[in-house]
C-alpha cells in the first residue's frame, strides 16, 4: 500500500503539467487546486479499500479527464430542467406554474437591463414598485388598490401584523388549515402576534359563532378558502357576504384568504369551478390574498387586493420591505396578468390552463408518439400501452377533483426492473418524473410542456 500511496500525484504536479496549466486557464486556480485535493483524498480512500490506484490514476491522460469532468460538474447548476410526467400540472415539487412566454421575456429583460422599477417615467420621480400590479389588480377584479409579497403565506402573515397584533382574529374552526409544509394557519398567527380565536366545528359553522366571539378587541374577522381539502356530508359555513353584513354592523373589517388565486371561471373550460377573486369583491370583502404561482398561472408570489387605504398601510409595515418582491419577479407576474386582459386568449398563451385545457385528442396523438419512442429505446422486456388516465391541477387546488387524460404505461414482471427504469429515467440530462400505480410506471401526458424535448432526451437511453 505504501508504493501505491507514492504513485499518487501532488497538486504541484498537476497543476504544473501542461494539462493542468490548461484547465487552471480554462476554470482557475482556486477551483483546479480545490478539486485535486478532493480527488487526491478520495484517491487515498479508494487505496485503502481496494488495495490498488483507482482507475484514472493508472495513465496521466485519464487523470486530467476526471480533474476535468468534476469541474464542469462543479459549474452545473442542479436545479435543473424535467420533465413533468406525474399528471400534476401545478406540482409544488417541481415549480408549479410554468411561466407563459411573454412573463420569460419580461423576466429576461429585469435580468439583464435597468428597468423602470420604482420610477415614474411621466412624472420623472420616485414611485412605488408595486403601482403596476396594482393598476392591473384594479382593472381585472375591482379592487382599489393590491401590494405584494413573495408568496400567499406571507401575504397573510403581513395583513395579521398589520392589523391585529395583540388582538383578536376570529376564524372558523373548519378552516384553520395547514398550507404546506407544516405551514398552519394557527402558528402563522402566533408569529403575527395576534390571538386566534376558533369558532363553531369543523364540519359546522353559524353566523352566530362569529357574532358571540366579538368583543373590543376583535380585530377582524377572517375566510380561509379550503382549496387543498374537502369535508362532505353534513357540514355548513358561513359565506363572505354573511361576514362582510356582520363586519359593518360592529365596524370590523373581512379578510379573505383565497389562497389559489383564480381570476377566471375555470368552469368555462370544463375545469373544476373554483371562487374567483372578483367574486369575493363582489360580496363586499375588504381584503383578499392569492397566490401568483397556482392557479393564476405565474410566478411565486402573494397578492393582497382590496381597499385602497386598507393596501397604504400595509405597505408602510416595516416587513413589507422584507417580504416585498424582486425586479424579476414583479416583471413576469406583470406580464401574467396582462394575458388576463385578453380572456379569449387566455387558453392559448397561459401555459398553465393552456395544459390543463388541452384536449384528450390531442394527449392521445402525443402518447402514439411517446410510445413508439419508447419502442425504439427500450428492449422488449417493457410492455407498453396507451391508457385512459386522470390528472389534477395540483398545488392543493381542487385536490378531489380529476381531469381526464391520456398515458403511456410502461409495465414488467419484476419490480426490480421498473425500479431500475426510473432510475434511468432520472439520470438524464433531462430527468423524467413520472409516477407508479398498480406496479406500472405513468408518463401522464397532461402535465408535460415540450414533448419534442422529451423525446430528444429519450434518446440518452439507447
Amino acid at each position: 500500500m505504501t508504493a501505491l500511496f507514492q504513485q499518487l500525484p501532488s497538486v504541484d504536479k498537476l497543476l504544473n503539467a501542461s494539462q493542468g496549466q490548461q484547465l487552471t486557464t480554462k476554470f482557475g486556480h482556486s477551483a483546479v487546486v480545490g478539486v485535486c485535493r478532493a480527488l487526491l483524498q478520495q484517491s487515498r480512500q479508494f487505496i485503502q479499500q481496494n488495495r490498488r490506484l483507482p482507475d484514472f490514476l493508472i495513465q496521466d491522460q485519464a487523470v486530467f479527464a476526471e480533474i476535468e469532468r468534476r469541474l464542469l460538474q462543479q459549474s452545473q447548476v442542479q436545479i435543473k430542467s424535467v420533465h413533468n410526467l406525474t399528471g400534476t400540472v401545478l406540482h409544488t415539487n417541481l415549480g408549479r406554474a410554468l411561466w407563459a412566454e411573454s412573463a420569460q421575456r419580461a423576466a429576461l429583460t429585469a435580468m439583464g437591463e435597468n428597468v423602470a422599477l420604482e420610477y415614474d417615467l411621466e412624472a420623472g420621480k420616485r414611485s412605488h414598485r408595486d403601482n403596476y400590479i396594482s393598476e392591473l389588480v384594479h382593472q381585472l377584479t375591482g379592487a382599489e388598490a393590491a401590494c405584494v409579497v413573495n408568496n400567499n403565506a406571507a401575504a397573510v402573515l403581513l395583513m395579521l401584523a398589520t392589523f391585529a397584533q395583540g388582538k383578536e382574529v376570529i376564524i372558523s374552526r373548519g378552516e384553520l388549515i395547514e398550507i404546506g409544509g407544516a405551514f398552519r394557519i394557527p402558528d402563522i398567527m402566533a408569529q403575527a402576534g395576534c390571538k386566534l380565536v376558533e369558532v363553531g366545528t369543523t364540519n359546522r359553522t353559524h353566523l352566530t359563532d362569529y357574532r358571540n366571539a366579538i368583543n373590543e378587541n376583535t380585530a377582524f374577522l377572517m375566510k380561509v378558502h379550503s382549496s387543498n381539502y374537502q369535508i362532505c356530508g353534513f357540514t355548513g359555513e358561513v359565506a363572505e357576504h354573511q361576514l362582510v353584513e356582520l363586519g359593518r354592523e360592529f365596524n370590523l373589517p373581512v379578510i379573505s384568504d383565497l389562497g389559489s388565486g383564480a381570476l377566471t371561471d375555470l368552469s368555462r373550460y370544463n375545469l373544476p369551478k373554483e371562487p374567483t377573486v372578483q367574486e369575493k369583491f363582489a360580496q363586499g370583502v375588504d381584503l383578499i390574498s392569492f397566490s401568483g404561482d397556482k392557479l393564476l398561472g405565474g410566478p411565486q408570489a402573494g397578492i393582497i387586493a382590496g381597499k385602497k387605504e386598507l393596501i397604504r398601510q400595509l405597505q408602510s409595515h416595516p416587513l413589507k420591505r422584507v417580504l416585498r418582491c424582486d425586479k424579476v419577479i414583479l416583471a413576469g407576474l406583470e406580464a401574467t396578468l396582462r394575458l388576463y386582459l385578453q380572456p379569449e386568449k387566455l387558453a392559448e398563451k397561459l401555459t398553465s390552463l393552456h395544459l390543463l385545457t388541452q384536449p384528450v385528442e390531442q394527449l392521445q396523438r402525443q402518447a402514439e408518439r411517446l410510445k413508439a419512442k419508447l419502442e425504439s429505446v427500450l428492449n422488449d422486456e417493457f410492455s407498453l400501452q396507451i391508457e385512459a388516465s386522470s390528472a389534477q391541477i395540483g398545488s392543493g387546488s381542487q385536490p378531489m377533483a380529476r381531469i381526464p387524460s391520456v398515458a403511456v404505461t410502461i409495465a414488467e414482471k419484476s419490480s426490480q426492473k421498473l425500479t431500475a427504469l426510473l432510475t434511468r429515467f432520472k439520470k438524464l440530462s433531462s430527468p423524467i418524473i413520472a409516477r407508479v400505480e398498480n406496479n406500472k410506471i405513468w408518463l401522464d401526458l397532461r402535465s408535460l410542456a415540450d414533448l419534442e424535448k422529451l423525446l430528444t432526451a429519450l434518446d440518452e437511453l439507447n
